[in-house]
């Protein structure tokens, strides 16, 4: 169905997105993150994939943007990719599901800032991470600005971005751009485990905290915690929260109905 991304479901209901251009490195271009953005559409009303893995074919997890695609654009058609960059990871932040990135070994660029779009990342002690986009005279332009610095904070940021210095995985784990640091043959198992064990608890409070998260980080605390109050309303007044407690109480496992 896709020439540049594998896709595929497991049992569980755990979607793995394959970024599969290991000629050029999974380096994204316009066909890639149009492929992205479709198969992110798919998975957001598609109610057999309740979670999702993104990692990338090879020696990479992405290695960044294709520069020979890019170094051809005049500023409009660049501004038109960087356009379409963003929506893909807005669309992956936003997504109501969580997205787990298994960064499997390169993330440069482009890659670094598709794993920051994604809510948890697992890295494999050989990842490389590194937005070096200033050594080519541009700057990061998928969210790269704007994320690195949210997650890692500002010095930390333009420390990276202005000396386009790369880190190893341990070094990401660090400072906080990672959550975890695996052997690279226990990758995959490590981030299926975590999918797993997310989709064990209800998916209506699942979907509603990361909301909650994601758009109360940028509001001052009291507006934030307005919209906690309304989002803790939201997933009270549901299904999952009878069936969660009811679980409980009677001290076996939660069958949540729309897992």
């Amino acid at each position: 169905m896709y020439e540049n991304i594998k896709f595929e479901v497991t049992e569980e209901g755990v979607g793995i997105v394959t970024i599969n251009r290991p000629q050029a490195m999974n380096a994204l271009n316009p066909d890639v993150l149009n492929e992205l953005y479709d198969v992110f559409t798919g998975i957001a009303v598609d109610e057999e994939v309740k979670a999702v893995i993104v990692t990338g074919e090879g020696r990479a997890f992405v290695a960044g943007a294709d520069i020979a695609a890019m170094s051809k654009m005049d500023a409009i058609q660049g501004r038109e990719m960087m356009t379409l960059g963003h929506k893909v990871m807005n669309f992956i932040e936003d997504l109501e599901k969580p997205v787990i990135a298994a960064v499997n070994g390169f993330a440069l660029g482009g890659g670094c800032e598709l794993s920051m779009a994604c809510d948890i990342r697992i890295a494999s002690s050989k990842a490389l991470f590194g937005q070096p986009e200033v050594g080519l005279g541009i700057i990061p332009g998928f969210g790269g600005t704007q994320r690195l610095s949210r997650l890692v904070g500002k010095g930390m940021a333009k420390y990276l971005i202005l000396s386009a210095e790369n880190i190893k995985a341990d070094e990401a784990l660090r400072i906080g751009l990672v959550e975890k640091v695996v052997e690279p043959e226990e990758l995959m198992d490590s981030a299926m485990a975590l999918a797993k064990r997310i989709l064990k608890n209800g998916p209506i409070a699942v979907g509603t905290a990361k909301k909650a998260i994601n758009v109360g980080y940028d509001l001052d605390m009291k507006t934030a915690s307005q919209l906690e109050i309304e989002t803790f309303t939201a997933a009270f007044g549901s299904e999952d929260k009878t069936e969660g407690m009811a679980a409980f109480l009677e001290k076996r496992p939660a069958e949540f109905k729309n897992k």
